[in-house]
C-alpha cells in the first residue's frame, strides 16, 4: 500500500512543481524545481518499495 501512495504523493508533487515553473517569479520558479524533484524522488521510493515490499 505504501508503494501506491508515495507514487500518488510523486506525482502531485511534480505536477505542482511544473506549475510552479511557469510562474514570472523567479523565487517560486525555484521553489517549483525542488517541489518537482522532490516529487521524482517520492516516485523512485514507490517504484522500489514495489520491487523490495512494502517493509523497506
Amino acid at each position: 500500500m505504501g508503494e501506491l501512495v508515495d507514487k500518488i504523493k510523486g506525482n502531485v508533487n511534480e505536477a505542482l512543481g511544473k506549475a510552479k515553473q511557469q510562474s514570472d517569479d523567479p523565487v517560486t520558479q525555484a521553489d517549483g524545481a525542488d517541489q518537482e524533484a522532490t516529487g521524482k524522488g517520492q516516485q523512485l521510493k514507490g517504484k522500489v518499495k514495489g520491487m523490495l515490499g512494502d517493509d523497506i
